[in-house]
């Protein structure tokens, strides 16, 4: 469930009511001793709960403490979003139900009831491309630098583009199409034609930029150097090595960005203890995830 409108005021207020204990044990599963309810940023609130009887308990306690300080939820900004059940029972609010959706975006990235980044990878590509269009005028400009404007389209279309990366599980095909556009766009700003024959290899050396593939990876483990640095009780430091409780379906299991991450370690020679007592030292991390990213070879199209 996601609301954009309800303030962070309800949720304090909640935190001192009698019900609070309720509406505590009706969270997901996040560490062997706790639960984690919700998720708050500024006014922005994710309700989360493991069953369909939970998540109404918990939409009729909030609406009544927002009620209780003058504030209104507004329905056709608050979503319901159900993953893995056969309850079709709409959850209900005030008497009236609320609309369901097998999306929605939540602090700019597209989070599916599948899983994946497909979605959100097609969002980023389609953001980016409007902000590519917008700039046009300076990529058709003469009197600009190349360089120049190889430093606008990194700052303001590759920056949409790569807006959340970090936490994607990237394939091959979401790479290839994330690949095409970069190359399509490096090539309208160096006013090369489909004609001029030059490989991808050759277009990146010329515009500085590293395969999607290795910027993308490169992205993930400078987050990852950067959580690892937090303390262990925190959210986000949990949420690295987080495992959703209840059986996988049966047949081979689904790669995550969890396995992909816990594959790359494998392969640099590190444990998981050994790759958090490195993350202390900025320098060697530095360095740890330069050397990652120039391991595999830039292939030549």
């Amino acid at each position: 469930m996601s609301s954009v409108t309800i303030l962070i005021p309800a949720r304090h207020r909640l935190d001192h009511e009698k019900d609070y204990t309720k509406y505590r044990r009706n969270g997901i599963q996040w560490t062997p001793w706790s639960q984690l309810e919700d998720l708050d940023f500024a006014d922005d609130l994710a309700l989360l709960s493991h069953s369909h009887q939970q998540m109404q308990e918990k939409t009729e306690l909030l609406n009544t403490v927002s009620t209780q300080l003058g504030l209104n939820i507004n329905r056709s900004k608050t979503r319901i979003m159900k993953a893995n059940t056969k309850n079709n029972n709409p959850i209900t609010m005030n008497g009236e139900p609320l609309e369901e959706t097998d999306s929605f975006t939540y602090l700019g990235s597209t989070i599916n009831k599948h899983g994946g980044t497909a979605e959100d990878v097609k969002a980023r590509i389609q953001k980016a491309r409007v902000a590519f269009i917008m700039l046009r005028k300076i990529w058709r400009a003469k009197q600009i630098k190349t360089n120049t404007k190889l430093s606008i389209f990194n700052s303001n279309v590759k920056a949409v583009l790569l807006y959340g990366s970090e936490t994607w599980r990237s394939t091959q095909k979401t790479l290839k199409r994330i690949q095409t556009f970069i190359n399509k766009c490096l090539r309208r700003i160096l006013h090369l034609k489909w004609t001029d024959k030059i490989s991808n290899t050759t277009l990146w050396k010329m515009t500085k930029q590293l395969p999607i593939e290795n910027e993308i990876k490169k992205r993930k483990w400078r987050w990852i150097g950067h959580t690892l640095r937090k303390p262990p009780n925190t959210i986000i430091r949990q949420a690295i090595t987080w495992n959703p409780p209840g059986k996988r379906r049966r047949g081979r299991p689904r790669n995550t960005w969890q396995r992909d991450t816990e594959k790359e370690t494998k392969e640099m020679g590190y444990t998981r203890r050994e790759m958090e007592k490195m993350a202390t030292d900025r320098k060697r991390w530095r360095s740890l995830v330069d050397g990652l990213c120039s391991q595999r070879a830039i292939r030549h199209k």
